[in-house]
């Protein structure tokens, strides 16, 4: 997730830890306020290490509330983004205009996302909107769905009021779906990040992790850190 990086931290990013990264979000709708050369900067810059860019799904959002879906995807494809996420953290999005805004993004060639799960503080996963949100959201041309985990990690979805994890719920999540490597779990805490790893192994998508961890998230997802190499270690025995 970048929050508003600067263009020599982002490049610093990607020349170190593009290997690691499929995805860069410019959080939330940071787009919008971007200063223009260095938002066009970024893309160019990420399209030549093939990593996507997405705005935030807030953004989305934020135009569908303001009926002004229509320029945001002329906005989206003149700036050269590469990915979009369709979410409805905030707003009521029914799921025929969920399945539409999925199609749509996708008939336009970007990468897409959608997201399942509230932002307010103390929103929780329904188990049975978790799986039909997964199944019509692939069927609809989502590459994965993200599972809401928000930046704090904390009082959302599998996390609770303290940010610690709810590993039952993510393995019946994960086996319930039918392709579970189309999952992204939010976890911007190394606790989080460890948690999801020792329950679902070092292949999970993970997500919000702050450009300042990656290298280390990467670390702790091959068992190179104490956290995960004992449990690494024990499987592969």
């Amino acid at each position: 997730m970048d929050k508003g990086l600067g263009a020599n931290a982002f490049a610093d990013l990607l020349s170190t830890a593009h290997e690691h990264i499929d995805i860069i979000k410019l959080g939330f709708g940071t787009a919008a306020v971007t200063p223009a050369p260095l938002l066009s900067w970024k893309l160019d810059t990420a399209r030549q290490y093939g990593v996507t860019v997405m705005p935030g799904g807030t953004f989305l959002e934020y135009a569908v509330a303001k009926g002004m879906v229509e320029p945001f995807f002329h906005m989206m494809k003149e700036m050269g983004f590469t990915g979009i996420e369709v979410s409805d953290g905030t707003i009521v999005l029914p799921r025929q205009k969920r399945n539409d805004l999925i199609q749509r993004a996708r008939e336009e060639g970007f990468f897409v996302c959608s997201e399942y799960g509230k932002k307010a503080a103390g929103s929780t996963f329904i188990w049975d909107d978790v799986l039909e949100a997964f199944n019509e959201d692939i069927a609809h041309g989502s590459e994965w769905m993200t599972l809401e985990g928000r930046e704090s990690g904390a009082g959302v979805g599998v996390f609770d009021e303290r940010g610690s994890c709810d590993t039952e719920m993510v393995s019946m999540i994960a086996e319930a779906v039918h392709s579970p490597q189309r999952l992204m779990w939010e976890a911007p805490r190394k606790d989080q990040q460890t948690a999801i790893l020792r329950t679902l192994g070092p292949q999970a998508n993970l997500g919000n992790i702050a450009p300042d961890d990656i290298i280390a998230c990467e670390a702790l997802r091959r068992g190179l850190r104490s956290d995960t190499m004992g449990h690494l270690l024990d499987t592969v025995k």
